[in-house]
């Protein structure tokens, strides 16, 4: 465990990045916080800080928030030091994580050493006065120093936590109705999923909620497993745009120009079916990491054609693994996680899909944190409409139906907020039912062909 002697050897750069992860992670900053000296900064800008962090965590058990650092730094009377912490912070917000570990473990060796070089010189003044028993406490304190401590979610201490926004980072979709019911959007670690029949527009449903991402300012990676990349980022261009998709390749400066403006970045990311895991996605994501390319919102069409790590002799049951797989791996790397899931034959014919009709296994309805079916039969495909149905919601109230408009030509979904009535229901049903294809006129035969024709039928 070498390391230098001094932090300042270190340089400016290296004591950001620790500086960074002091302030973002509860994590590095709860195993640490025993061994984290102020002193051991030279920077006065440096010890400021890092003595607002403990003082912030002795009372709140986490990390300080950015306004909490703002408004302590307008107190300050030091007018120079005011100053020069506001820019070191600013500095250490916009830190890259590209080697935070290296920094983590590097800065946590550096700590301990130094509280363990301070046992010893404190053990030679006890050592003349032959307390044995106080210097092997002093001691084996120093070597335990720095250990791991994260036990779990302290019910008593970690109230702050559990009720702050940012530790749940909820990310909104392009529906109010649907974000109220998810308490402002999938947040860290959750995943949720869309049912619905072949055809229906499940992966526009994707690409909303990647487009809403992404127009939000964050980085969305997009991974399919069944559309060329290709394909579905000019689905993007059609969506950001609001052109016609039959039509985008005819406006590549309004495409171009509508891409510049876009706050959030977008990577699609194509993988043959059958044969990814999760894995695969997962090291994707972390190379996307290591690349100062961080993303915030992940999406994959779908899960279902992802390759189970076990061989069962049982269909299902290589599902729940796979379905179980991405769930861990939603929470392991505290990112929301949106697929799409089909549903089977009885249910492609359901005004409202209820979760009995999930295609595959009954188990990825349990594993998930929230699921809507998006059910569209004949005429709605005529006349661009649809019905979303809330199946789970972890997150509070769920059983609604809302109507639903679709643009084909363009992707754009709208999701109504009043919830559909018993009455209305009943009414859609009705208009559903199966009708004498002799009785079409020429008309509608014609008007038939040219909506197949615009869908790619």
């Amino acid at each position: 465990m070498s390391v230098l002697n001094t932090l300042n050897s270190y340089g400016n750069g290296f004591q950001i990045k620790v500086i960074s992860s002091l302030i973002k992670h509860k994590e590095f900053l709860q195993n640490i916080i025993d061994v984290l000296d102020p002193e051991e900064f030279d920077n006065p800008s440096h010890k400021w800080v890092v003595t607002e962090t403990i003082k912030y965590y002795n009372k709140y058990h986490t990390t300080p928030t950015p306004e909490y650092l703002s408004i302590e730094v307008k107190k300050m009377d030091n007018e120079v030091l005011k100053v020069s912490v506001a820019e070191q912070l600013k500095e250490a917000l916009k830190s890259s994580n590209d080697d935070r570990n290296y920094v983590e473990e590097e800065f946590s060796n550096f700590c301990k050493n130094q509280q363990l070089k301070k046992a010893l010189l404190t053990s030679v003044d006890l050592l003349g006065k032959s307390q044995y028993d106080d210097i092997r406490t002093i001691i084996d304190k120093a070597l335990k120093a720095g250990q791991d401590k994260l036990i779990g979610l302290e019910y008593e201490k970690d109230i702050e936590s559990r009720y702050r926004n940012e530790d749940r980072r909820p990310m909104a979709t392009p529906w109010p109705n649907i974000n109220e019911l998810l308490m402002g959007g999938l947040g860290s670690g959750d995943f949720g999923i869309v049912f619905g029949s072949p055809g229906a527009g499940k992966s526009w449903i994707l690409i909303n909620l990647g487009a809403e991402a992404v127009r939000q300012g964050y980085n969305v990676n997009h991974y399919t497993l069944e559309l060329s990349q290709e394909y579905v980022g000019k689905r993007y261009d059609s969506i950001f745009t609001g052109i016609d998709f039959q039509q985008i390749h005819l406006h590549r400066p309004e495409i171009e120009a509508t891409i510049e403006k876009l706050p959030g970045k977008l990577t699609v990311k194509e993988y043959p079916m059958g044969k990814t895991t999760i894995s695969t996605i997962e090291g994707h994501i972390q190379k996307c990491i290591a690349l100062g390319k961080p993303p915030d919102l992940i999406i994959i069409d779908y899960v279902d054609l992802l390759k189970s790590k076990s061989k069962s002799s049982e269909r299902r049951d290589e599902i729940d693994d796979v379905y179980t797989a991405t769930k861990g791996m939603a929470r392991q790397v505290k990112l929301p996680v949106w697929t799409v899931s089909q549903v089977n034959r009885a249910g492609a014919n359901d005004d409202v899909i209820e979760g009995d009709k999930a295609a595959g296994s009954y188990g990825k309805i349990m594993i998930a944190d929230f699921i809507m079916s998006w059910s569209r039969k004949r005429k709605d495909k005529l006349s661009g409409t649809g019905r979303m149905h809330v199946m789970k919601n972890r997150f509070g109230q769920d059983g609604m139906t809302y109507g639903a408009k679709i643009n084909t030509s363009n992707g754009n979904i709208v999701i109504e907020n009043s919830e559909l009535g018993d009455e209305e229901l009943t009414n859609a049903s009705e208009q559903m039912k199966p009708i004498n294809r002799s009785n079409f006129s020429t008309d509608e035969k014609q008007y038939l062909k040219t909506k197949f024709f615009e869908l790619g039928l």
